[in-house]
């Protein structure tokens, strides 16, 4: 291997991971507002809370074990690292977008 391939190989494993670390950092704060929206909606109190106080728990249990699932898959159909992690974080950034959707309703 060549110097120019070895930069262009580099610059491409790179530009993946920092389009991956993006991705998690938007992740975040969209969680944020998920986690701010949530704490208004305990502090009003009532039975909505006490939903959303138990819906908390078991939708991190089912995005955990959908998670683990997709990353599973991933590896055993040959996936790189970089992939893996995406489908992941797939996972979850779906879950946050539609809680967020649903408690700004």
């Amino acid at each position: 291997m060549n110097c120019l391939d070895f930069l262009v190989r580099t610059m491409r494993l790179w530009k993946t991971w920092v389009d991956l670390s993006s991705q998690a950092a938007l992740m975040g704060l969209e969680a944020q507002q998920v986690i701010a929206l949530r704490l208004m909606r305990l502090a009003a109190g009532g039975a909505l809370a006490e939903s959303e106080a138990s819906r908390m728990i078991t939708e991190k249990v089912e995005a955990f074990s959908e998670a683990q699932a997709a990353t599973a898959i991933a590896t055993m159909k040959g996936h790189n690292s970089n992939q893996v992690a995406k489908k992941a974080l797939g996972v979850y950034r779906k879950r946050i977008r539609r809680n967020r959707r649903r408690l700004t309703k």
